[in-house]
């Protein structure tokens, strides 16, 4: 049923394989590269967000440039994205209280380490999903909704995000789940996320689709963060926008029409993006620039001994 993705080489031997599916898209939106079961229905996870902020933003979010980014990120929980949340929600009328995603540590390691050392604790906005969270409440104070129960799947900001998955995907979500950050995740399938984010990236200037992808590929240090490889595709590939998502998932759509999805079924992310550039090149886009993130280097006493390489 699942494809093989890629392959980790240490010193001459295969020692691992990664299963999965991949939906190319050509720029005439036809679909021209499926592997796996691209139309099996998966959770998109984080890869969702660019859509869950269109969704905000149609809502009446206040949301431009970094803050559109930041909605439609994941973040390093670096203090550029902790001061950006911060100023969403005051400008909301809120606080950081209002935040019902999950306490965090940040993922970037030396703001973690100067957290532990100043003898600071996780938090809420140095979580992942903190940007995304200030959106939402930003549209619920925007729009007059209920800003504590902004999480439950039938409050009508979660009903228009369902709205938007539906309409970009050209599809019915056919599951609801519960992301890790306690939103509403609607599910579908590897072609419909392509097709959703090819939407985003090729839509007409001044439209609110094509605001949220201007915003991501103009503002990568707020999708991501230092070193984050979301932020550095996108560095890479000029006009592109580039998503990844929790357990294996990972978006990239070009300015020209090429999209892929990519799900990686161990749920391992390690090998997404070089899966997603191999898989783009494939659909004919130029990918110069971003050859450094074609393989993954595998170590052997701290020194290259191998690769994990695409199979496509």
């Amino acid at each position: 049923m699942y494809a093989p993705l890629a392959e980790v080489v240490r010193s001459g031997f295969t020692e691992s394989v990664h299963f999965g599916s991949v939906a190319g898209l050509a720029p005439d939106g036809r679909l021209a590269l499926a592997l796996g079961a691209p139309d099996a229905p998966m959770l998109p996870r984080s890869s969702a967000k660019p859509f869950q902020a269109l969704a905000c933003l149609t809502s009446g979010a206040p949301l431009a440039g970094p803050s559109l980014a930041i909605a439609a990120g994941s973040h390093t929980g670096e203090d550029l994205h902790v001061t950006l949340v911060t100023g969403m929600l005051h400008e909301a009328g809120l606080d950081l209280s209002a935040l019902r995603c999950p306490a965090d540590w940040p993922e970037d390691g030396a703001t973690r380490a100067a957290l532990i050392r100043s003898g600071e604790s996780a938090s809420r906005v140095r979580m992942n999903c903190s940007g995304k969270h200030a959106a939402m409440l930003a549209a619920c104070a925007a729009s007059g909704w209920d800003t504590a129960s902004y999480l439950d799947p039938g409050h009508p900001l979660q009903q228009r995000v369902r709205t938007a998955v539906q309409d970009l995907s050209g599809e019915k979500t056919p599951h609801t789940a519960v992301d890790g950050c306690g939103a509403p995740l609607f599910a579908m399938t590897l072609t419909g996320l392509a097709r959703a984010v090819r939407s985003l990236a090729t839509a007409a200037p001044g439209s609110p689709e094509r605001a949220v992808a201007d915003a991501m590929h103009r503002h990568p240090e707020y999708v991501g963060g230092t070193g984050h490889l979301n932020t550095e595709l996108m560095r890479a590939l000029p006009g592109s926008i580039v998503k990844g998502g929790a357990e294996g998932v990972l978006v990239a759509a070009t300015p020209h029409g090429h999209a892929v999805a990519v799900k990686v079924i161990d749920g391992g992310p390690r090998a997404t993006s070089a899966i997603a550039l191999a898989a783009l090149s494939a659909l004919g886009a130029d990918v110069t620039g971003a050859e450094a993130y074609t393989t993954v280097p595998v170590l052997g006493g701290g020194l290259p001994v191998g690769e994990i390489h695409p199979t496509l």
